[in-house]
């Protein structure tokens, strides 16, 4: 049966500041932080903390470390979402518009951009290969949010993950692989993924399984043992227990069993952004050096690397009708 209703494709990620500033930022984590899904605490206990302490504190600090990272079109995970949207809609030869969770442009506005040009079946695919409910599941809270504002709304069909996908597993191979060949092979490969609360997963997330799933298949395509590659979970934030083992203790620990040349990467994250730019290629590196270790390389996300779009391209045909 053939399908004539036009489709087209809506790319979100998590979201970035507009600019490298205090009042940029503070806007940005404000509506981050406000997601239920993101902290769940109760809202008298958790909004007089936001705003009366933490954004105050960390506003200043996280713009001086997004300044150390921005690119000359501006933030690192905004340029290589938007290049990522340009290539696939290349390959596709359908519409393709980039919105994020949290900032600009709003997922209420790729929709509206998607419908303007006549799509009335969109495909969304949040650039999470890990399903956790702090990330996809809230993409999907936002565009029933969004919808509140449309008369009419589009058929809609949501990728939930893709951690196990060939053509991901083999990218991120591939850009192991040309690590190894420009840098040397480390002793060690360490995939850091971003952390989420242990409470999460102990009520249900998924998240740890995709990742230690994605972390097996890597291994088996690289064809390493147990000794050569591991997983860690980054970016905790607050007090209590995150996933564990944590990607700085990590680190931290391996000098010590011998692993003085590390290669790590960020699996989890689609593009690369402060947290692999700021806090893994140079925090991370720092810890490590710290405590005896001799060489760190830090292999870069996939971005809008060929092999990254082809497997794009492949999930979202497989959603054609």
């Amino acid at each position: 049966m053939h399908n004539d209703k036009k489709q087209g494709v809506l790319l979100v990620n998590l979201g970035t500041p507009d600019e490298p500033t205090s009042p940029a930022i503070k806007r940005f984590l404000s509506q981050f932080l406000h997601d239920h899904r993101v902290v769940d605490m109760s809202r008298w206990l958790w909004c007089p903390l936001l705003h009366g302490v933490i954004l105050p504190i960390r506003a200043p600090k996280v713009a001086k470390l997004y300044q150390t990272v921005w690119m000359d079109e501006g933030s690192p995970l905004m340029v290589y979402s938007q290049r990522q949207a340009s290539k696939l809609q290349d390959a596709l030869n359908v519409p393709v518009e980039l919105s994020m969770t949290y900032g600009n442009p709003s997922l209420l506005s790729g929709v509206e951009k998607l419908m303007a040009q006549g799509v009335e079946d969109i495909i969304v695919l949040p650039l999470y290969p890990q399903y956790s409910g702090t990330t996809t599941a809230a993409v999907f809270d936002g565009l029933s949010k969004a919808f509140k504002a449309l008369n009419s709304i589009p058929g809609i069909r949501l990728i939930r993950d893709y951690h196990d996908h060939p053509l991901y597993i083999k990218a991120l191979a591939g850009s192991v692989r040309r690590s190894w060949e420009k840098n040397g092979r480390g002793d060690y490969l360490l995939c850091s993924y971003h952390g989420i609360p242990k409470r999460l997963a102990d009520n249900g997330d998924i998240y740890p399984q995709h990742c230690e799933q994605t972390t097996r298949l890597l291994q088996q395509e690289l064809g390493l043992d147990d000794s050569q590659i591991g997983m860690a979970y980054q970016s905790r934030f607050g007090r209590e227990e995150w996933l564990k083992p944590y990607t700085d203790k990590t680190l931290e620990a391996l000098p010590n069993k011998g692993v003085k040349n590390i290669d790590i990467m960020a699996p989890a994250f689609s593009v690369d952004c402060l947290e692999t730019l700021e806090e893994i290629s140079e925090q991370c590196q720092e810890l490590f050096e710290e405590k005896g270790g001799q060489k760190f390389t830090y292999i870069p996300c996939l971005n809008d690397d060929p092999a990254h779009i082809e497997m794009m391209q492949s999930l979202v045909r497989r959603e054609f009708l």
